[in-house]
């Protein structure tokens, strides 16, 4: 199948302009000027959708998502169900790496790679990080290295627990060599080798992350940091690591994205190193998604600013060549948003249409053969900015 999106606004996603984008199978045929009559004549499958009005960008990226749902710190009946290829696409999210917390018991690597998997089949593009807050890290060979080689989802060893009561405030030496052994296992695989880190919001902050750094030869560039909007003090040590060659990333659990991002910009944040996350296990990634619209729709910030953040900056941190911008060649995970309002009119992941003129067309395949109905709604709804991307 053949798409030409037609008249609408490429964002790329730098600003590109008026411009036509045509999807052959999983990848991007082309990028300017196509002629729907010379398409027309070669005799294949195509469909053509009039993007007028509308913004044209690569679909978005999820580099912290709990895909399994979270185990809940108030007992067993306080775990959330994982989540489903419907509830990730409808909110304009086309790639998402998923990740294992506090608890490796209940939630395992086995059933994460699992999942992964079934999303992958489903049509999304689905990696994860191989462990847990855990040190050593929880793994599914024996060793981060051995993940990040031989299993073809993991891309890095996370979400690893610093300056947290939960984690186990691991020796910077065993954190230098966890991240030796990831940089070398990405090295050798053609991967990012990165180590995730959740950052808790213990006095510590990042230091650990410097000693690391200063004392055992260790790259900053091997390092993603997340949670970094836990307050000023932890933001501007991340704004300084970022300076190093850090990647860092601002999750969006407390609905208050606009204000972080803004501290970030004025204080001299790299723009190149910094991504945003859902950390979605409790909330959707509707919280994420509205967040997002809601910094460019009402707080001032360019769209030109905003959209590297979860789609190339990303790919490019996470070593994803073939995503995360528009261009020949690339993945076809595309999105078409209404110009005013940013809700989503079509979503593709790998040419595949998921969501059609506003309304959702994916839904998880196992539906098919059941009789069972789940509506599930949080009674506390997410603080909401914006009505973007409105839910169907």
């Amino acid at each position: 199948m053949h798409t030409l999106i037609e008249n609408g606004e490429v964002y790329a996603p730098q600003r590109l302009g008026q411009r036509s984008v045509l999807l052959a199978h999983s990848k991007i045929a082309a990028v300017g000027r196509v002629s729907r009559a010379a398409l027309e004549s070669l005799g294949v499958e195509h469909e053509i959708i009039d993007a007028e009005g509308c913004l044209v960008t690569p679909g978005w990226v999820d580099p912290h998502i709990h895909l399994l749902g979270g185990s809940g710190e108030e007992g067993f009946s306080t775990q959330t169900p994982e989540f489903f290829v419907d509830e990730i696409v409808r909110y304009g999210f086309t790639t998402v790496v998923g990740c294992l917390g506090v608890d490796t018991t209940m939630k395992t690597m086995p059933g994460l790679l699992a999942k992964a998997k079934a999303l992958e089949e489903e049509g999304l593009n689905a990696k994860i990080w191989t462990g847990g807050y855990n040190v050593p890290p929880t793994t599914i060979l024996g060793s981060p290295r051995e993940d990040i080689m031989f299993v073809h989802e993991v891309l890095g060893v996370g979400e690893i627990a610093i300056s947290d009561k939960r984690g186990m405030d691991p020796d910077p030496r065993a954190l230098a060599q966890i991240m030796h052994d990831a940089h070398i296992g990405g090295m050798l695989a053609k991967k990012a080798g990165l180590t995730h880190f959740h950052v808790g919001e213990g006095e510590r902050r990042l230091a650990k992350l410097r000693q690391v750094v200063d004392e055992f030869d260790v790259e900053p560039s091997w390092i993603y940091a997340t949670h970094i909007e836990r307050s000023e003090a932890l933001m501007r040590e991340a704004i300084e690591l970022a300076g190093r060659g850090a990647a860092v990333d601002i999750d969006t659990v407390e609905g208050d994205l606009a204000r972080w991002l803004r501290f970030y910009f004025d204080n001299g944040g790299d723009p190149d190193r910094l991504t945003l996350s859902s950390d979605a296990s409790v909330n959707s990634p509707r919280a994420f998604a509205e967040q997002v619209c809601d910094c460019i729709l009402h707080h001032g910030f360019p769209i030109e600013q905003v959209l590297p953040l979860v789609t190339s900056n990303t790919a490019r941190i996470l070593k994803w060549e073939e995503k995360g911008t528009l261009a020949r060649d690339k993945m076809a995970d595309v999105l078409v948003m209404e110009r005013d309002t940013l809700n989503l009119r079509y979503v593709w992941t790998k040419g595949r249409c998921m969501v059609r003129d506003g309304e959702l067309v994916a839904h998880p395949t196992w539906l098919e053969e059941s009789k069972r109905e789940i509506v599930l709604r949080g009674d506390e709804r997410p603080k909401r900015q914006a009505e973007v991307p409105a839910e169907r």
